[in-house]
C-alpha cells in the first residue's frame, strides 16, 4: 500500500495528521491483540477528544479490555470485535487508526475487515516499522516513551489548551505503564510533564497504580510462585529464563492475562541484565517475551525468531509445541547474548 504520508522516525507534522483526522468523520480505533496500558490508554486519550469534536468513533479491539483496566471502561468505550456485530458499521468508516501495534498483523481479524473494506489506515506508534508496510498514514517516533506520548503531542497541537480529565487519564495510564512507572531508561522530560498535568487536573494517578500493579488474582499469584520455583539461570546469572506452560496456568487456575509483567518481574531480580519468557499459547505455538535492564540490546534476537520490538523489550511468536521450542530459543538466545555479555563482564 503506498503511504499518503510516512513519518518514519522523521520530525512529525501534526498538522498534516490532523488534516486527515478532522476530515474524516467516522473512525474505528485499534490496537494489539492482548493489549496493554500504552494501547488502550492512547485509545482512550483521544477517544474523548474526538467525541467532543462530534466524531462518530468507536473502539474495537481484536481482544478483550483485562480487568485491571476497567477504570478507564465507566462509559463501556471498549468493544471486543465480531464481525457479525461490527462489519455494517466498519464498512463505511473514513479511517482507521491503529495504537501501539509493533506489527500490523497484531490486530488479527481485523485486517480482514479492513483489507475486505479497503479501508484507509493511519498507524501511531513508537515500535519501529519497515519502509515497506501497510499503512497509508505512519507516524512512527522510537524516541517516545509511549504511543501516548504522541498522541499527547497530537492533543496538545490540536487544542492548545488543557486537555480533559478523561483523556489525560488515558494518556497517563500509557505513559506510566511503558516507563515502568517511571523507571525504565525510556522516561523523559516529557513523561515527567504529561504526569504534572494530569496531577494539575485532578487525575488520580495513585488509584490507577493500585489497580493495575497492586490489583493481582490470587490465580496470578499462585501462577507467579510456579514461575518463579522454576527460573533458570546462564552466564553466572546475568540470563534469566522460564517457561509458562498450560499445565502451570491450569494448575493456577490462571488467565492469559495473568501472565502479563513476569517478564519484567524476573529482570528485577539483582546480577540479571536479560529475562526471557517462553509461554506457551496452544499447542502449537508460543510466545516468547525478551526484557533487558538496558547494558544489552535484545531486539535483534526477537527480530532472528520472526518478531521485534524495543531495544530493550521485544518479543516474537512461534509456531510449535513448547517441548519442540525451548531448546532452541534458549540455545539461540545465548548465542547471541554470549559475546555481549562477556564485555560487560
Amino acid at each position: 500500500m503506498k503511504s499518503k504520508f510516512d513519518f518514519n522516525n522523521t520530525k512529525i507534522d501534526w498538522e498534516k495528521v490532523d488534516r486527515i483526522i478532522d476530515g474524516s468523520n467516522k473512525i474505528l480505533l485499534t490496537t494489539h491483540e492482548n493489549p496493554d496500558g500504552d494501547g488502550l490508554g492512547s485509545q482512550c486519550g483521544i477517544y474523548y477528544h474526538l467525541i467532543e469534536y462530534g466524531k462518530d468513533v468507536r473502539i474495537i479491539n481484536y481482544s478483550k479490555i483485562s480487568e485491571e483496566y476497567y477504570f478507564m471502561n465507566h462509559d463501556n468505550i471498549f468493544e471486543q470485535y465480531d464481525s457479525e456485530k461490527h462489519d455494517e458499521w466498519i464498512k463505511s468508516i473514513d479511517l482507521v487508526i491503529i495504537f501501539d501495534v509493533g506489527d500490523y498483523k497484531r490486530i488479527r481479524t481485523l485486517c480482514d475487515a479492513i483489507s475486505k473494506y479497503n479501508l484507509k489506515i493511519m498507524n501511531i506508534d513508537h515500535h519501529p516499522h519497515p519502509a515497506r508496510h501497510n499503512f497509508d498514514y505512519n507516524i512512527i517516533d522510537l524516541k517516545a516513551a509511549a504511543t501516548g506520548s504522541m498522541v499527547y503531542d497530537y492533543l496538545k497541537f490540536k487544542r492548545k489548551k488543557t486537555l480533559s480529565k478523561k483523556s489525560l487519564t488515558g494518556i497517563y495510564t500509557a505513559v506510566m505503564t511503558d516507563t515502568g512507572c517511571f523507571r525504565h531508561s525510556n522516561t523523559d522530560i516529557k513523561s515527567h510533564k504529561i504526569a504534572i498535568e494530569c496531577l494539575d487536573i485532578g487525575v488520580e494517578t495513585n488509584l490507577i497504580y493500585q489497580r493495575i500493579y497492586e490489583n493481582s488474582s490470587k490465580a496470578r499469584v499462585k501462577l507467579m510462585g510456579l514461575v518463579l520455583s522454576n527460573i533458570k539461570y546462564e552466564f553466572d546469572g546475568n540470563f534469566a529464563w522460564f517457561t509458562v506452560t498450560k499445565k502451570m496456568m491450569s494448575k493456577a487456575g490462571a488467565a492469559k492475562s495473568d501472565v502479563e509483567g513476569f517478564s519484567d518481574m524476573v529482570r528485577s531480580i539483582k546480577g540479571v541484565e536479560v529475562a526471557l519468557m517462553i509461554s506457551e499459547q496452544s499447542e502449537q505455538e508460543c510466545r516468547i517475551n525478551f526484557r533487558s535492564k538496558g547494558k544489552l540490546k535484545i531486539n535483534h534476537i526477537a527480530e532472528s525468531f520472526g518478531g521485534g520490538g524495543h531495544a530493550y523489550a521485544s518479543g516474537a511468536k512461534l509456531n510449535g509445541t513448547i517441548g519442540e521450542l525451548r531448546e532452541k530459543i534458549v540455545k539461540q538466545t545465548m548465542k547471541f547474548l554470549k559475546p555481549e555479555i562477556e564485555k560487560i563482564s
